[in-house]
C-alpha cells in the first residue's frame, strides 16, 4: 500500500503556538516574504518566518565571519544568516537562476546588508571551487539531486567546529519510506542521511523543523 506524504511533522496547534511565541520579522522582511507569497511561482522555497528566526539566531551563536549558502532564491535566508555575522564578516551566496539577480540585490539592498552579502550567479559545483575562504557558517538549500555533491564539497570549506545545515532534507516526510521508482530526489536524501549519520567527520541532529534540518558540525 502506497504511504501517504506528511506535510505537518508537528500539530498545528503546537506549530502555531511556537511562531506566535517566537521573535517576530521585520517590516522589512514581512515584505518580502508577502511580496514572494504574491509573485513567485514556488513561494514554498522561502525560509519563512519561524526558520528564517532560527537560521538567525545558529549564525548569531556562532559569530561567522564567513559565511557560504548554496540557493538564495529571493534573498530572505540569506539576509537571516548575516544577522548573525561579526562585524567585519561577509556571506557569500550562490544563485543558479540568473532571473532573480535584480530580486535579490533589491532585497540585500533593502536590508542595509550589500556590504556584507555577495551574490554568485552560477552553478554552485563550479563556484564553490574558486571560493578561496575557510567557512565558519554553510546553508545548503538548493536543487536535491546534487545535496550530497554540495555536501562533500561543503566539508573541506568548514572550519573545525564549524556548522552545516541542510534545509529539506526529510522531503516531506517521503524519506521515512520506501521511495517509488523513479523517485530520484528521495533516493538522494535518505541516502544522504545514511552517510551522515556516519560520517566520522561531523556529530549531527536532524531537526523536524518544517521540511527537516539536519545540522553538523565538524569534528
Amino acid at each position: 500500500m502506497e504511504k501517504k506524504v506528511i506535510t505537518d511533522f508537528v500539530h498545528p496547534d503546537i506549530d502555531r503556538y511556537s511562531e506566535e511565541h517566537t521573535s517576530g520579522e521585520t517590516p522589512m522582511m514581512a515584505k518580502l516574504n508577502r511580496w514572494t507569497h504574491v509573485k513567485m511561482a514556488r513561494p514554498r522555497m522561502l525560509s519563512g518566518a519561524y526558520q528564517g528566526k532560527l537560521l538567525e539566531m545558529i549564525s548569531a551563536m556562532v559569530q561567522p565571519e564567513k559565511v557560504l549558502e548554496i540557493g538564495t532564491y529571493v534573498g530572505y535566508s540569506a539576509i537571516c544568516l548575516a544577522k548573525g555575522l561579526k562585524p567585519n564578516g561577509e556571506l557569500h551566496t550562490i544563485e543558479v537562476d540568473e532571473e532573480l539577480e535584480d530580486i535579490i540585490l533589491k532585497a540585500v539592498a533593502d536590508a542595509g546588508l550589500d556590504n556584507k552579502i555577495k551574490l554568485h550567479i552560477g552553478n554552485a559545483l563550479d563556484i564553490m571551487p574558486t571560493l578561496q575562504h575557510t567557512f565558519d557558517l554553510i546553508f545548503i538549500d538548493a536543487d536535491k539531486i546534487n545535496y550530497k555533491n554540495y555536501y562533500d564539497m561543503a566539508i573541506p570549506l568548514l572550519r573545525k567546529g564549524g556548522i552545516v545545515v541542510l534545509d529539506n532534507i526529510l522531503w516531506s516526510g517521503k524519506v521515512v519510506y520506501p521511495q517509488p521508482k523513479g523517485d530520484k530526489e528521495t533516493a538522494v536524501l535518505k541516502e544522504l542521511n545514511d552517510f551522515i549519520q556516519t560520517d566520522p567527520r561531523v556529530e549531527n541532529i536532524l531537526l523536524p523543523i518544517r521540511d527537516g534540518l539536519m545540522i553538523c558540525m565538524k569534528n
